[in-house]
């Protein structure tokens, strides 16, 4: 099952702030909190005193904790990839590695007994099938992508989609970050342009970063990489349905209600005998069989992509069928355009392969 989860970063904020977004996000049934040791300058006896309350908050919230860490970070806590006492003293349940320390290292680090989950990059070339070869635990092992602070910076689809899908045909679960678009929010370090895995998704609508991660389908995890998340955006992201792929819908201003009603219907399906003109949902005809749809003149007859449209009265065996356009194309008068996807929203269209479940917000 997917997962959503959050970013904190309590030496930059207060306890209570923090541990409020914690129990705040646990309530709204999020999963995961990522925090980072990268950036925390505390001597290891305040690392363990701050942490562990911080660790103990995330689990009261019903949600399981990581740390960022480098072999760095592991020196300076006097731990060891044979000795990860201190971790465990702390209370995390995952460690990532956002540097590594050789193949024997990075295996016996999987076998240690707190039972602790190991989290490599998932944004960099890491032989894991090696790994597991050798010997290391696929049970005590997971991968997260980066988040990217600097504007311009952030994974590309075509690589991000290379690397994830190597990595998701081991098994293993992996994480990927999105970005709250609230002002003021932060990270680690002092660059305060959004927090998202994807470039192409730092300024998009969370619920929508959500959903195309989610059509994307290589992630599990989804985290808010900055904070502080808005209450809006927390909830749209709780909201959303994670099951299959959902756009939002700009009504057509004559669209009826019966044809609103068949357009937000939960079962649609893209046919097995796709083609690249359209996504076609053919249940809709069978669910609402008898259902009058009155043909409605189109102003244009020509239809564009992110149309969404249904059969009309005009073409009674196939009524209430409905099509999202792909390329442009004339069509008859047994058609009538319900609404559009949004421009931005269509970056979800080519994610809608063959008998994929898919659905709309109105």
């Amino acid at each position: 099952m997917k997962q959503l989860g959050i970013s904190v970063y309590p030496e930059h904020t207060t306890n209570e702030e923090t541990y409020a977004y914690i129990r705040k996000a646990g309530k709204l049934g999020f999963k995961r909190v990522f925090t980072c040791f990268l950036s925390v300058k505390e001597n290891k006896d305040e690392v363990v005193a701050n942490f562990s309350k911080l660790c103990a908050v995330a689990h009261e919230a019903g949600m399981i904790i990581s740390a960022d860490t480098n072999p760095e970070v592991f020196k300076r806590l006097g731990a060891t990839p044979y000795d990860l006492s201190v971790f465990h003293q702390i209370g995390l349940d995952i460690i990532r590695l956002d540097g590594h320390f050789g193949e024997v290292e990075d295996i016996a680090i999987t076998h240690n007994p707190y039972g602790i989950k190991i989290e490599y990059n998932a944004s960099g070339t890491v032989d894991i099938d090696n790994l597991i070869k050798c010997g290391a635990d696929k049970e005590n092992m997971c991968m997260c992508s980066n988040f990217f602070p600097q504007r311009h910076t952030g994974m590309g689809l075509a690589r991000y989609i290379e690397l994830t899908s190597a990595y998701n045909k081991t098994g293993l679960r992996i994480a990927s970050f999105v970005s709250s678009q609230q002002k003021n929010t932060f990270g680690p370090w002092p660059v305060y342009d959004g927090l998202p895995t994807l470039e192409m998704d730092r300024d998009l609508p969370i619920d929508l970063q959500v959903r195309h991660l989610n059509a994307i389908n290589l992630c599990q995890d989804i985290l808010v990489g900055n904070c502080y998340a808005s209450d809006e955006e927390l909830k749209a992201m709780a909201d959303t349905d994670l099951t299959k792929i959902n756009m939002r819908i700009d009504w057509d201003k004559g669209a009826t209600e019966t044809e609103k009603k068949i357009t937000l219907w939960d079962k649609h399906q893209s046919r097995d005998d796709c083609n690249d003109l359209i996504i076609r949902s053919s249940w809709p005809r069978i669910e609402f069989a008898g259902q009058s749809i009155p043909f409605r003149k189109r102003a244009d007859k020509m239809a564009h992509r992110g149309d969404v449209v249904i059969v009309n009265d005009n073409l009674e065996h196939y009524r209430g069928e409905i099509w999202i356009v792909l390329k442009d194309l004339e069509l008859s008068d047994e058609y009538n355009l319900v609404g559009r996807i949004p421009e931005q929203e269509q970056i979800l269209l080519d994610w809608i392969k063959p008998r994929f479940g898919f659905g709309f917000i109105g």
